[in-house]
């Protein structure tokens, strides 16, 4: 019987790309000598110190997984920017800090593309981060998780740990936050076709249907932290995501859901609704170099997974 020599604490394990990693687990990719947790908030309030101290010494963890955060779409971080500067800087600062004081041998935070500077050349790469302000839209997250770089470079620095962070492009799948007011647009538009079908009425896109993103499948992505986890050994940032050749407009993804969930009607654009930035392109180069073979799920057949498993567990789903 082989002995556990890696106990993998995953924070936010309950949310979008903490049930893929959970899945893909299960599925096969782990491994003997390994022992994953998955917590959530019913487990622990990461914005106290002293209960993120006292998960970390129940738990003991060797390798940390730090997915938890306030998120929100668009509309939300306007409305909030304060908040999501706070509460996520007391999570972050709490998870860090107690992975180190309990010798945690290596942290993987997940970031977000929102960080890099809104004026900036394309495609964005993982040396811009720091290069000028976030899109105003979201100042508070972006900033709040801009600092976990500059954490980990402490804590790389000063007393040799090996923290490190993920970027991903927009993230989407089965368990994703499908809130028509507060979730990413992914899942919105989702939500929002399936209720159009079931009225027959036109489909409302906020925004001009315009800006172009790179969106990655949550259990592509999960597959890719895991390897973060046992092969990446920077302390730099890598950006997890797609090719720039996959990127895709709001328009189009709205029709690939259109497709995927058979609705016919008509698609609307509401252009007194914000289009946010226009794009947000990054290159992957990096993450090729290191995986060059790596094979991403097609973003119609992803969506489909999707839009699937929506359907499916739409009393759960929509909440």
């Amino acid at each position: 019987m082989t002995e556990v020599t890696k106990r993998i604490l995953v924070t936010g394990g309950t949310g979008l790309v903490g049930r893929a990693i959970e899945k893909v687990v299960a599925d096969g990719e782990g491994q003997p000598d390994e022992e994953w947790i998955f917590v959530s908030s019913r487990d622990a309030d990461l914005t106290s110190s002293s209960e993120t101290k006292a998960l970390f010494e129940r738990h003991k963890p060797t390798h940390v997984i730090h997915l938890a955060a306030m998120v929100g779409g668009l509309f939300k971080n306007i409305r909030s920017n304060l908040d999501f500067w706070r509460t996520n800087i007391h999570i972050n600062d709490n998870v860090l800090h107690s992975a180190h004081e309990s010798g945690v041998q290596k942290v993987v935070s997940c970031l977000s593309t929102c960080i890099f500077p809104d004026k900036t050349t394309y495609p964005i790469d993982e040396t811009m981060i720091h290069n000028g302000p976030p899109h105003s839209s979201n100042f508070g997250y972006s900033y709040a998780k801009r600092m976990i770089d500059v954490q980990n470079r402490g804590y790389s620095e000063q007393h040799g740990r090996r923290f490190t962070a993920v970027i991903p492009t927009n993230i989407f799948g089965p368990h994703d936050n499908f809130n028509i007011e507060d979730g990413h647009v992914l899942p919105g538009l989702i939500h929002k076709v399936y209720l159009a079908k079931q009225s027959g009425s036109a489909l409302t896109v906020w925004g001009t249907g315009k800006p172009r993103r790179q969106f990655i499948y949550s259990l592509d992505l999960a597959r890719l932290f895991i390897w973060v986890l046992r092969e990446y050994d920077e302390v730099e940032p890598i950006i997890l995501s797609v090719g720039e050749e996959d990127e895709v407009s709001i328009r189009e993804a709205a029709e690939a859901i259109a497709e995927a969930m058979e609705f016919t009607g008509e698609l609307v654009f509401d252009t007194t609704k914000s289009d946010g930035q226009f794009k947000k392109t990054a290159s992957n180069a990096k993450l090729r170099r290191y995986l060059p073979e790596f094979q991403f799920t097609p973003f119609r057949k992803a969506v489909k997974e999707t839009c699937a498993w929506f359907n499916a567990n739409y009393a759960n789903a929509r909440k």
